[in-house]
């Protein structure tokens, strides 16, 4: 397996939050993690990261054990939420930065800032300052500086929650065009079951630091593995069509 979760488990005082968590990713696949707020999601995602220790549990990622390592020795990049850009830079330094600490020159690493830039459609603007750019904008600089580091996993923290309906739709679309072409394994965390059913190759349910369950997300829907995961889904308001992709949102 590609990524391989051990066991890990974290808790805050004496409230755990992610309970002894195993599973597997395989080399290009993209997972989302959907559950509500508090479920072990963001903590499971940070712990990956490496921004949060595990009390417990082995993370291994093609073969080597990153459990101990630090953040900026993972081969491991991250999409915030709050797209955590520099505000003082423009959006080409932005992208390239994480690039200073592998010794990269500045002419090769713009070279492969533009190549990023590109792929999101963010080129014309590589020398603008982020703090001119609409939200929209930012998420694709944020993705185009996780791409930059060519990290051989790409953790999303619900990276589109604060942008409107119909861009998060089109950015959906962008992402997992993109996630495609790269062949980049992707673990990504959101609340938003659509979201979820768009994006996931595999979708995990996660609840009180655990999988509930984790599948092909059709096949959860089809056949949810417990009331929790009927309730929190509500497959009976949703269509689909013969690939598996949604066809159409039955209204509450």
């Amino acid at each position: 397996m590609y990524l391989e979760i051990k066991e890990l488990s974290k808790s805050f005082g004496e409230r755990k939050i992610v309970d002894r968590l195993s599973f597997t990713l395989e080399k290009g696949e993209l997972m989302c993690i959907l559950g509500s707020s508090g479920c072990g999601k963001t903590t499971t995602l940070n712990m990956i990261g490496g921004f949060l220790t595990a009390d417990s549990g082995r993370i291994y990622l093609d073969g080597e054990d990153i459990t101990d390592l630090p953040p900026e020795e993972r081969p491991v990049a991250t999409v915030f939420q709050s797209y955590a850009l520099f505000p003082h830079m423009t959006v080409m330094e932005n992208v390239t930065y994480g690039l200073k600490f592998k010794k990269i020159k500045k002419s090769e690493a713009r070279e492969r800032g533009l190549k990023y830039l590109r792929m999101t459609g963010m080129t014309e603007y590589a020398d603008v300052s982020v703090q001119s750019l609409s939200g929209g904008q930012q998420q694709r600089v944020a993705l185009s500086r996780a791409l930059v580091t060519e990290p051989k996993l790409c953790l999303l923290d619900e990276p589109f929650s604060n942008l409107d309906a119909s861009l998060r739709e089109r950015l959906r679309f962008e992402l997992k065009k993109l996630q495609r072409e790269l062949g980049m394994t992707m673990l990504f965390v959101t609340h938003d079951q659509e979201e979820a059913m768009i994006l996931s190759d595999r979708m995990a349910v996660m609840d009180s630091g655990v999988f509930v369950q984790c599948d092909e997300p059709r096949n959860i829907y089809k056949a949810p593995a417990s009331d929790f995961v009927r309730d929190f889904l509500k497959p009976d308001r949703i269509l689909f069509s013969e690939d598996g992709s949604i066809m159409k949102k039955i209204s509450e």
